[in-house]
């Protein structure tokens, strides 16, 4: 086993507001994917070096959550640039960028759907 986590699922009530919330804040473009339970969108990664992947999903029985556990999303080089993007994007910053020492940074934030999410980085 290489990666602790293989995948992850970001649950959405609203899931063009998630992505919007997500491509800004972070940079990226969320693509697509047809699901016929619902809307479902895969966060960029390296599928070839065995990168962990995730989602973005709106269907029933996905339930946002600020309680439970904390998905920890790659921050780039600095969080100062995300970071600088949340509240502007519709989220709140909950912890700011805070020195893990040998681990890095990292901060706490609610996305536009009332999820906790943390963002980690070296810098």
């Amino acid at each position: 086993m290489k990666n602790a986590i293989s995948w992850f699922e970001i649950p959405a009530t609203n899931y063009e507001r998630a992505k919007k919330f997500y491509n800004t804040m972070l940079g990226i473009k969320i693509a697509d994917m047809h699901m016929p339970e619902g809307k479902y969108g895969m966060f960029p990664y390296d599928n070839d070096n065995n990168g962990v992947g995730g989602g973005l999903v709106e269907m029933k029985g996905a339930k946002p959550s600020a309680d439970g556990v904390t998905i920890y999303l790659n921050g780039g080089d600095d969080l100062s640039g995300p970071l600088s993007r949340v509240e502007s994007a519709g989220g709140k910053i909950l912890m700011p960028k805070t020195d893990i020492g040998e681990n890095g940074f990292m901060a706490q934030l609610l996305d536009t759907e009332g999820n906790r999410v943390a963002l980690h980085s070296w810098n």
